[in-house]
Parts: C-alpha cells; sequence; structure tokens
C-alpha cells in the first residue's frame, strides 16, 4: 500500500514536472464555486487532471478540475480548481492525492477553501468563516493502514492541524480589507445528503459552527507530510432547521458566486502574507 501512494505521487509529480519548471510555494484548493482565484492568477498555466495520472476529476458542478500554476506578485502558487469527494465514490487515498501532490511540489503552505453550512442561527449566507478546528466525522482517516515513512511519522499530532501563523494573516488581511469573517470549528461529513434538524442540533451540541463535505483528510494528510494548513469556509447556506428554506446545492454556487470580489481580494492578500512565513 504505501510503496502504491509513494509511486503514485512519484508518477504524478514527474508528469507535473515534464510540462514546465514549476516551483510552487503556496498552494491552494479551490472548493466549490470558489474557483475563480486560479484564473485571477498571473502567468497562468492550466493543466486538467485527466491530463495527469491518478488525479481524478470531480463531476460535482463548480469544481472545474484543473491543475493551476501562477504567480501572486512575486510568490509561486499552485492551485487545485476543483476538488474529488468520498460521497462520488472515490477512495480516500484519491480523496488526498491532489494535496500530496502539492506538498510533493514543495509547497510550504496550503489554504484550504470549501463551501460549508452554518450552524449559527445568527450568521447568513454569504459569511466567510476562517476555520480554527475540524470534528473528523467522516469516520475514515488518509493515514489507515501501513505508514509510509518517507511521507511522515505514524502518530502525527493534530494540536495546531491549522497553523496559527497562517490564520494571523487571514484576520490581518480581513481587518486591512473590511472583510468580515467569522471563526468557528468545522465538522467534516461523508455526505452528499444533507444533514438532518437533529444532526444539526448534534452538531451545534459537539461544538461546530459550519458543517461540509471535504477538507478534513486533505487537513490530515498535509499535516501528515510536515505542510502548514489554514482553511476557509464559505457559508452558503444555514442547515436544515435553521434556514426557512429547501437546501439546493445551485444555492452554493450562487453565493460563492456572489462573495467572489471580497474571496479574490481576501485570498491574494493571504497569498502573499503566506509567502513570507511559509
Amino acid at each position: 500500500m504505501t510503496d502504491s501512494v509513494s509511486r503514485r505521487l512519484d508518477e504524478t509529480v514527474t508528469a507535473v514536472r515534464a510540462r514546465g519548471p514549476f516551483s510552487p510555494r503556496i498552494g491552494l484548493v479551490l472548493g466549490s464555486g470558489l474557483g475563480a482565484f486560479a484564473d485571477s492568477l498571473e502567468d497562468l498555466v492550466k493543466i486538467p487532471y485527466e491530463e495527469l495520472p491518478h488525479l481524478p476529476r470531480s463531476r460535482v458542478v463548480g469544481h472545474a478540475g484543473n491543475l493551476c500554476f501562477g504567480r501572486v506578485g512575486d510568490v509561486p502558487v499552485v492551485c487545485m480548481q476543483g476538488r474529488v469527494h468520498m460521497y462520488e465514490g472515490h477512495p480516500i487515498a484519491d480523496v488526498v492525492h491532489g494535496v500530496r501532490v502539492l506538498a510533493r511540489l514543495g509547497v510550504g503552505a496550503v489554504l484550504l477553501t470549501n463551501a460549508a453550512g452554518g450552524l449559527e442561527a445568527s450568521w447568513a449566507a454569504g459569511d466567510l468563516m476562517l476555520i480554527s478546528d475540524h470534528l473528523n466525522l467522516m469516520f475514515q482517516n488518509p493515514l489507515t493502514g501501513p505508514n509510509d515513512d518517507a511521507l511522515g511519522t505514524r502518530f502525527p499530532d493534530m494540536t495546531r492541524a491549522y497553523d496559527p501563523g497562517l490564520r494571523d494573516v487571514l484576520r490581518e488581511v480581513a481587518g486591512s480589507e473590511g472583510i468580515d469573517l467569522r471563526e468557528g470549528v468545522y465538522a467534516g461529513l461523508l455526505g452528499p445528503s444533507y444533514e438532518t434538524p437533529a444532526e444539526i442540533r448534534m452538531l451545534r451540541g459537539l461544538g461546530a459552527q459550519a458543517v461540509g463535505m471535504s477538507t478534513v483528510p486533505e487537513v490530515i494528510a498535509l499535516r501528515h507530510m510536515r505542510v502548514k494548513v489554514g482553511a476557509l469556509s464559505c457559508i452558503t447556506n444555514l442547515g436544515a432547521g435553521i434556514s426557512a428554506v429547501e437546501l439546493d446545492h445551485a444555492e452554493v454556487e450562487q453565493t460563492a458566486k456572489a462573495r467572489r470580489a471580497d474571496l479574490l481580494r481576501l485570498l491574494s492578500g493571504w497569498v502573499r502574507g503566506a509567502g513570507r512565513i511559509a
């Protein structure tokens, strides 16, 4: 199993290197409806996932499926424009393969973004939330099985899964740009069905402020490889029993698009700040 993980990583990275002398310092994973940031990169080069071995393409609307290289100012960047999910039927090793590739390409820090449901009645669709911690309620872990010591230790510490310095950068950029930024705990569930009102009450009781169907496995895989992680949720709807309307994925995309300008400013500023400390 470990040989297979390392072999597949080597094959993907070799295929990327054959396309150009990329040396990214910062990585981003762009979730549902959030892929526009990649299109704003200077000197943009896009490689569709299907042109690289072992990078499956998401079939979910809002996930374009490109590995994007470019710059924000003088900071070289690589973006995953879309991700795959376990609810699509992908094994967890495939779900985290993309972020492991980012780590192998040499990034020192990664910002993970996602669309999430809000669990606080006082919040609203369109709010942005800095993730301070998570609850893994997917009941799967990408590190299950034999450990590959070339990737990381058998028992990685998750006390600071979300890097304090990278969180500070997000706060600073949000403040300077006049962007309101919530903070809270993200609960990762398997999906694809939205949660019931009883499940939303449970999650609130457990201390979560947002819920989604991604991100958590990626954080674990990146911390295993000693890459610093920051994460940001776009609250695209309120959870069942809080929201007065029926939940719909189209609402996710519409809300993310409505925050596009703020997100571009926030992510660009974060990249510049993270580039100084990664």
